[in-house]
């Protein structure tokens, strides 16, 4: 059963206008700052890895951070830090859930 809840939340690299956003390393900048938000809490070195839920990626050549819904469950200030970084650079931002990779069949 696939639900309808999106799981996460895509912020783009692209400006409402269409412009790619800068600096070009912003997706990774992001995250790190959102590093020590991630189940269990900050633990030592936890500011060396990304949070599983504040991901920097590529899709379709644009860069993104996917933000997991737990964040906001978990820590609400941190989900608005990160909405309101979106908002505030007019950032495109969907809604959506991850699939996983599919492995080809033998």
């Amino acid at each position: 059963m696939v639900s309808s809840t999106p799981k996460e939340v895509f912020i783009q690299g692209i400006t409402s206008q269409g412009r790619t956003f800068r600096p070009s390393d912003w997706a990774e900048r992001l995250a790190g700052v959102m590093s020590s938000f991630r189940p269990g809490g900050a633990t030592p070195g936890s500011h060396l890895s990304y949070s599983p839920w504040c991901v920097p990626t590529v899709i379709g050549g644009v860069k993104c951070v996917v933000v997991n819904s737990q964040l906001r469950e978990h820590e609400p200030m941190a989900w608005d830090f990160v909405m309101n970084f979106a908002r505030d650079n007019d950032l495109q931002v969907g809604e959506a859930c991850l699939l996983p990779e599919r492995r080809p069949t033998s």
